[in-house]
């Protein structure tokens, strides 16, 4: 799968176990404070990644806090009110693809892997302060 490129693929919530920068003792990923698990920060958030954004969040070691989730939630919903449908989410040094009907990060990258990447298939971009 190219990068910035939507493709039909699994985009439903995150199911199982399945987790991003999961712990060893129990399988389930802390973020921020507390112990909150991935599943219920993303409930939370309503927010859905896709397999593809998993992985790379996972290989690129990138971890969101709750507020941080918030936050990106918070200008998907300005995204929304603006009629946007799939848009380049700029959050600090990460740039991410989200199809804003179904709430789901498509891909993700940090700034070194965005650099000199064209994104395509895109009607907006979101910056996240």
């Amino acid at each position: 799968m190219l990068v910035g490129h939507l493709a039909p693929g699994r985009v439903g919530p995150i199911q199982g176990k399945r987790t991003v920068a999961a712990s060893e003792d129990n399988g389930s990923a802390a973020f921020g404070t507390g112990n909150a698990t991935f599943r219920q920060l993303l409930d939370r958030a309503e927010l859905k990644f896709s397999h593809h954004a998993e992985q790379r969040l996972r290989q690129r070691g990138i971890e969101l806090k709750p507020e941080q989730l918030d936050r990106i939630a918070s200008a998907l919903n300005r995204a929304e009110a603006k009629g946007a449908k799939d848009s380049l989410v700029l959050f600090r040094d990460i740039a991410m693809i989200v199809n804003i009907p179904n709430r789901t990060v498509i891909t993700a990258m940090d700034g070194s892997s965005a650099q000199e990447h064209v994104f395509t298939q895109i009607d907006s971009a979101v910056v996240v302060s």
